[in-house]
């Protein structure tokens, strides 16, 4: 029969108070849930049609928004072309299969483009076998009390609610079938997966990387601080033939903080600029300021002062500032963290398996990541400033959860249902009485839109969190975002909105039958039946979460249209003031956010799983969701979306447990409508077994695969030769201090930039500071492109008239394509620059010679993206950049002044394109490396490099000194 309402807890009847109180207890059943999920289905399959057509009208003639990827990596890693045609995007996303993916997109994005599928093969699967079980079942089976009842919904009726007895035991099979699907699909990919990270340890890339033959040791003890302190903690775990070249780090004192004020005020400047120079013939009369910086010891108060003139000032202040720390770090105050790199990486990996369980004196070995994976500020926590952190973030994040459960209550109540707001709320009732079908709309699209708009917000909030928890990567930082953000939404968007009224209709139950029948609270708990009151709100809130997942088919179509980037990017150019950095970034692949993805489609999974037997139509419905995405975020992740920070395919395990954890959650659902109806112990007691064999089929994954994922061998290859070339040819360019050195240390500082067009009025803007103070200059190190001599394009070696104290950039250059190598841009929008053709992790021994692949263009080998190094340019040992440790004297003895760049490095690609007449011959006539004045200093190479090593290679900013490498970018 119908669910009763609970009776009110107070005795005003036809109160406001009575009111709210009954809806609280019972809110989701309507007479209008029919009306709102046509209602949600229409608006969310036309809306989606409308959005892809568009989406193919625009693609082609869009290539910035819609194919950045194609336009900008490198032959290895581009997608397949794409044609004009309004539809030419489907058949290269159909055709390009998952061997192809990992080359072109990563592990990372081709794992989440398998777990997207096997999303969708799951689900089609569930569908037929719950929806050609349950659904009959379900309307038979309560038959008997609904006919007679008109007023009982369709969706009701497929519901359990309605049946009792012996006819629950095909709920209890369907929970074990259920379940065996599940394990199928997830034993299938598990094993997929591990044959993708054994092909992936095998790829050249990761063959000849230096992450993958390094060991990070962390709470290192104060005794082992050192170079051979790190190599003997690691032979304490296990001896190997070969002996670690280890490098300690260092302590970077307070660079990281005045780098990262450094960079503040250069885009905060460059936001003056831009707009104050926007009409550079038309200035206007009142120049912008600003207020003093609190961290700005000079100024006091908060008297507002001229910005251009301030912030020009302290950025030289904070460039001097950071020269004299790099010039004072030195090897005596070390970290208690360091990096040991291995001759081969059989040695490493079978020190690190060993070290799993072993901590040799307190530390802690484990696998290094890439570099530009690390968290540098959190590798020198101690393990009990990592731990109260990791409590003080746990703290937070249970706070948050709690204080969310009232408005999440209301939503629930109210948004869920405006027949309720109609109830405590007279006029709009009367709105309401009159106009059912359009409120109807209302509650199919409004509920659902807004229910995701407050959850858009979360993931940002969880990783500000989460990277305050001590993390050392942001692979893990990531991980631990999808963990936190998933705990949530199941425990306030499922389980609070969804058994909240069950909960208040069973506490306003034992208080009046405590008051009224004078019996104690036990008793009346007993006579409450919660059982059966957590059936009937999961019963009624199914219809909601159909129409929320119906609405999720719009959000992927909106995806795929990039409509906000699109109409922002036109907004921002016409209506605001870029700066020539934001417009380049515009143009620049966007980084993919795996951690909500993954988040949402674990939670969508779940919902499913939760509801299958509640509501077996949530099944086709999340099927269909993910059939459409799997051919979306293909096209996404191939020609629009990079991955930030390759991870090697590290977020299954997180995904793998998600899973088993929803199943299990699902078998108690079972488990409460079989106690709530099926009077039976026999049906409970045959789902006792099925979260215990949910663990134990968690174990075997976990002991058949695991190793093999994580680690290339378990202990010496028999043939360790056959993987790694000889001692002098390889442990040369290794360079551990320097590959994996904090950044800060080296890195060069970024550089204001200022449209072309407002080159001739920058001597009215600077009021007579665009003279050439060479003696400033020298000093500190400022205005990496245009405080210095320029060169001219016409005479080679001679001097250029001055410009301005900042790089100009001209219309043509302001894309991402003529900047992409570069750090600042790199870091953001590239990882460590591998889509590009650039990792900065990649070793390849070669002849004498041979060094960093450099061009800006695309090669025509397929291992374009490695890097050679010259052996005659090393010395043994560990070397560092200046300021860092002594830059080697081998470097000194080149002169670039003997090297053609346009004739002796392979010829001008696609990339080079971009280059002017004042970017070429920039190098004729340069003095030898570490002399004092070298003229053209300031101007960079067309490789974006200032120096080069033998036979004409450039060296890369890594193995040149800071100071060298401040003074020589374009």
């Amino acid at each position: 029969m119908p669910p009763p309402h609970s009776r009110a807890i107070f005795a005003r009847e036809g109160s406001s108070t009575d009111e709210f109180l009954e809806l609280i207890s019972n809110p989701f059943s309507s007479a209008i849930q029919s009306d709102a999920f046509l209602a949600s289905l229409g608006t969310s399959l036309g809306i989606t049609f409308f959005v892809a057509i568009v989406f193919c009208l625009l693609r082609p003639y869009n290539t910035v928004v819609y194919a950045p990827r194609l336009k900008h990596a490198d032959e290895k890693h581009a997608p397949p072309p794409l044609g004009k045609g309004v539809f030419a995007w489907v058949k290269p996303v159909v055709q390009t299969k998952e061997d192809i993916l990992v080359e072109k997109i990563g592990l990372d994005a081709t794992i989440f483009l398998r777990f997207t599928k096997m999303c969708r093969n799951l689900f089609l699967v569930l569908s037929i076998v719950g929806c050609g079980i349950l659904i009959p079942v379900n309307v038979v089976g309560g038959k008997q009390f609904t006919s007679g009842h008109n007023d009982i919904s369709t969706f009701m009726r497929m519901t359990p609610q309605f049946m009792w007895g012996e006819i629950y035991w095909a709920l209890v099979i369907c929970a074990y079938l259920f379940d065996i699907i599940l394990c199928y699909f997830l034993w299938s990919n598990y094993r997929a997966i591990t044959r993708l990270r054994r092909i992936y340890f095998d790829s050249q890339d990761y063959q000849s990387s230096l992450h993958s033959r390094t060991l990070i040791v962390t709470d290192i003890p104060r005794d082992f601080r050192t170079d051979e302190g790190i190599v003997k903690l690691t032979e304490e775990v296990r001896s190997t033939e070969s002996i670690p070249r280890a490098a300690i780090g260092r302590n970077a004192k307070e660079l990281p903080e005045l780098v990262k004020e450094h960079e503040d005020a250069v885009k905060q400047l460059e936001k003056y600029l831009a707009k104050y120079l926007r009409n550079p013939d038309k200035l206007p009369i009142k120049r912008p300021t600003c207020k003093p910086s609190n961290k700005d010891r000079t100024h006091r108060g908060d008297q507002e002062v001229d910005a251009i003139d301030y912030l020009t000032d302290r950025i030289r202040e904070l460039e001097i500032q950071i020269k004299d720390v790099r010039e004072s770090i030195d090897k005596r105050n070390a970290m208690p963290y360091g990096f040991a790199s291995f001759e081969n990486i059989s040695d490493a990996h079978t020190v690190a398996y060993s070290a799993r369980k072993v901590h040799p004196h307190g530390s802690t070995i484990r696998l290094a990541p890439k570099p530009n994976d690390i968290i540098w500020d959190n590798l020198p926590l101690s393990k009990k400033r990592r731990k109260w952190k990791k409590i003080s973030n746990n703290l937070w994040v249970a706070l948050l959860t709690f204080f969310w459960i009232a408005p999440n209550a209301l939503i629930a109540v109210f948004l869920t249902n405006l027949t309720n707001l109609g109830r405590v709320w007279h006029g709009f009732n009367v709105e309401l009485q009159a106009n059912p079908k359009s409120w109807a709309v209302v509650q199919g699209i409004l509920s659902p839109a807004i229910t995701s708009l407050v959850y858009y917000f979360l993931p940002i909030i969880f990783r500000r969190l989460s990277m305050r928890a001590g993390d050392f990567t942001k692979t893990s930082r990531e991980r631990h975002v999808v963990h936190k953000l998933y705990a949530f939404f199941v425990f306030n968007n499922l389980i609070v909105f969804s058994l909240f009224a069950a909960l208040w209709a069973f506490i306003s139950t034992v208080i009046d039958l405590h008051d009224e029948g004078h019996i104690d609270v036990w008793q009346a708990m007993k006579e409450g039946d919660i059982y059966n009151k957590v059936m009937i709100a999961l019963c009624n809130v199914s219809p909601f979460w159909i129409t929320w997942l119906l609405q999720r088919n719009l959000g992927a179509a909106v995806d795929l249209s990039q409509i906000f980037n699109l109409a922002w990017g036109s907004f921002a150019r016409k209506f605001t003031h870029p700066t020539p950095r934001e417009m380049i970034e515009w143009t620049a692949p966007p980084p993919f956010d795996y951690a909500s993805y993954y988040n949402y489609f674990l939670f969508y999974s779940t919902v499913a799983l939760c509801f299958a037997t509640l509501q077996p139509l949530v099944l086709p419905v999340t099927a269909f969701y993910f059939a459409l995405d799997t051919w979306l975020k293909k096209y996404l992740l191939l020609y629009v979306f990079i991955t930030k920070t390759e991870s090697g395919g590290q977020f299954w395990r997180v995904l793998y447990n998600r899973f088993i954890f929803a199943a299990i959650l699902a078998n108690v659902i079972v488990a409460l409508l079989v106690k709530a109806k099926g009077n039976s112990w026999k049906m409970l007691g045959c789902l006792v077994p099925l979260p215990i064999l949910m663990l134990g089929f968690k174990w075997y994954c976990a002991t058949t695969f695991d190793d093999a994922i994580h680690f290339y061998t378990k202990g010496p290859l028999k043939d360790p030769e056959s993987r790694t070339l000889p001692e002098h040819k390889e442990r040369r360019g290794d360079r551990v201090g320097v590959r994996f050195g904090n950044p800060v240390l080296y890195r060069k500082l970024m550089v204001p930039m200022v449209h072309e067009k407002a080159k001739h009025v920058l001597h009215q803007v600077y009021r007579g500071r665009l003279e050439d103070q060479s003696d400033v200059a020298a000093m500190t190190a400022y205005s990496d492109t245009f405080s210095l001599d320029n060169m001219s394009p016409n005479h080679p070696g001679k001097k250029a008239p001055s410009s301005s104290p900042f790089e100009l950039v001209s219309e043509g250059q302001m894309d991402f394509e003529h900047h992409k190598d570069r750090p600042e841009f790199r870091e953001e929008f590239g990882g460590e620059g591998e889509m590009y053709g650039r990792p900065l992790d990649m070793i390849r021994p070669g002849t004498p010679g041979s060094f960093t692949t450099l061009d800006r263009g695309r090669s025509s080998s397929q291992d374009s993206d490695r890097t050679r190094f010259d052996q005659e340019t090393y010395v043994d040992g560990t070397n560092y950049p200046a300021g860092y440790h002594q830059t080697s004297a081998a470097y000194r003895h080149h002169s670039p002044s003997r090297h053609n760049y346009n004739s002796g490095y392979g010829g001008m690609t696609r990339g080079n394109s971009y280059m002017n007449g004042s970017e070429t011959n920039l190098l004729g006539g340069a003095a030898p490396m570490g002399s004092e004045n070298m003229p053209g200093r300031n101007q960079a190479s067309p490789y974006g490099y200032a120096g080069t090593g033998t036979a004409g290679t450039p060296l890369s900013e890594d193995e040149l000194g800071y100071d060298y490498f401040r003074t020589g970018r374009r």
